[in-house]
């Protein structure tokens, strides 16, 4: 099979060997060549030593304990701008069940494939022959769509716990499946992941969440029994029954919220606001006789609390996490426009603000579809986000006039009265004919010339320019409605 392999990595391989070392592709991005994705990142593995990886590309750097060199390509693909090159290694010693005590390089490179994860990742490929190496077993399992741990799966989850993370994330990536041994063993292990630090469950769960199946990716942690150290607050939701609005318990329901904004392919923070907006219904699930049914009320606020701390505690930044908390307390907004005016659209745009006002509106939407109702957008909600349109719109009025009613006391000596609101309509209707005449020159020019006219001629103008104005903002209105097909 011909892999597409770009010329710096191709070149890279080439100048190793050249100089008597042996180099190989090998880990994910083998795995994304066989299976036909384009890979994220290339990674290069050699029988040279650092030091040696160094004296081939002096324009290079070494800066960890695993012996990984980072070579400077010259591309302008920031992909490719750093191929990284490690050499083979062989790693005893796991004691924080991270990292190895340690490593020793310059073994072979059946070693080096022995050490990694699943047997998907421990598949080598010579770039100049086109030969994959393939000790493992890892091109059937690619074939069967199964993560299999290389060797025996406890010892590498033993190794290294972050592993049964991953093979879960790699679940939600390439929609694979877990082999028995090596689901057995993630459950046997799955304490281990207590020791592992908040950042890199972190990266883990970032990808996961922005993969195309996040949901399957919870669920099976859930069953795996690692859910509790990714998402522990998510967990307390489970075979809680909601209120007769709902088809499921309140942890289905966070799943399925954030799996449409998944399936609809927004971004992250919808994602993560989705997963945490009902976080909180576990501690504030009320019943009430007077309805006969589960209330739950205050979960938006409580929900906002618990979900800053589970972000803070995770090291997120700032950025999102005052993004997400924003979504998770503003998401119960009513939304009914029978019942609200223009002015409570507006603070509920103040409260959460003009950059995610529509991110919550579609939050809105996969909140929705995680109750169980099979309509993203009923009509109700379609007037609310043309009212949120309108909302957030400047007005058409005399303020978008590059002149204003002071400028024109002062620079042509007119007294204050209805003069000036004429002058300025008159002016508007012009603009709103022809938007290049809206500049201080042409405004000026114009003003003098209105201002000459007898006064009843002028609101004559004044009140035709009223008029234009109205009938403006009706079109624009009229063209929002259209827009979220509301008319």
């Amino acid at each position: 099979m011909q892999y597409r392999i770009p010329k710096e990595v191709s070149e890279i391989s080439k100048r190793l060997k050249e100089d008597g070392y042996e180099a190989y592709l090998v880990g994910g991005c083998v795995r994304d060549l066989i299976i036909g994705l384009e890979p994220k990142d290339w990674d290069i593995t050699t029988s040279a030593t650092p030091e040696q990886i160094q004296t081939v590309f002096p324009d290079s750097f070494y800066e960890n304990d695993y012996g990984t060199v980072g070579i400077k390509s010259g591309s302008e693909d920031s992909r490719l701008a750093i191929v990284e090159v490690t050499p083979y290694r062989v790693e005893s010693g796991y004691s924080d069940k991270r990292r190895p005590d340690t490593v020793r390089f310059g073994t072979s490179l059946l070693e080096d494939l022995a050490r990694r994860d699943f047997t998907v990742n421990a598949i080598a490929l010579d770039v100049s022959q086109g030969q994959l190496v393939d000790p493992y077993g890892g091109q059937k399992d690619i074939k069967d769509k199964l993560i299999r741990a290389v060797g025996n799966a406890s010892d590498r989850f033993d190794e290294d716990a972050l592993r049964m993370l991953r093979a879960v994330r790699l679940v939600a990536e390439l929609g694979f499946g877990i082999d028995g041994d090596t689901a057995a063993a993630i459950s046997k292990n799955s304490k281990h992941l207590g020791r592992i630090s908040k950042e890199r469950i972190r990266d883990e769960f970032v990808r996961i969440l922005n993969s195309r199946r996040p949901m399957d990716a919870l669920v099976l942690a859930n069953q795996l029994g690692i859910l509790a150290f990714i998402v522990p607050d998510l967990v307390r939701g489970i075979g809680v029954e909601q209120n007769q609005a709902h088809s499921y318990d309140v942890f289905e329901h966070n799943l399925r919220t954030m799996q449409h904004a998944a399936d609809k392919e927004w971004s992250f923070d919808i994602r993560l606001a989705g997963l945490y907006h009902d976080i909180a219904k576990p501690e504030t699930r009320r019943w009430s006789e007077e309805k006969n049914d589960w209330t739950f009320h205050g979960h938006d606020v409580v929900g906002s609390r618990v979900t800053r701390k589970a972000l803070d505690n995770f090291h997120f930044s700032r950025e999102t996490g005052e993004k997400v908390v924003k979504l998770v307390r503003w998401h119960m907004f009513f939304s009914d426009p029978e019942q609200i005016t223009l002015s409570a659209v507006r603070r509920m745009i103040k409260n959460v603000g003009e950059e995610n006002i529509w991110d919550l509106l579609n939050l809105r939407i996969c909140d929705r579809i995680g109750t169980g109702r099979p309509k993203e957008q009923p009509f109700r909600f379609r007037k609310y986000k043309a009212m949120v349109d309108q909302a957030l719109r400047d007005p058409i009025s005399v303020a978008m006039l590059k002149t204003d009613g002071a400028r024109i006391m002062q620079k042509f000596h007119v007294n204050p009265g209805p003069v000036i609101g004429y002058t300025l309509h008159a002016l508007l209707e012009e603009v709103l004919d022809d938007s290049a005449k809206n500049t201080e020159k042409y405004l000026d020019k114009r003003t003098e010339e209105l201002l000459k006219l007898p006064e009843n001629e002028l609101k004559k103008l004044g009140e035709a320019g009223k008029e234009r104005r109205e009938a403006a903002e009706d079109e624009e209105i009229q063209r929002i409605m259209e827009k979220h097909h509301v008319c």
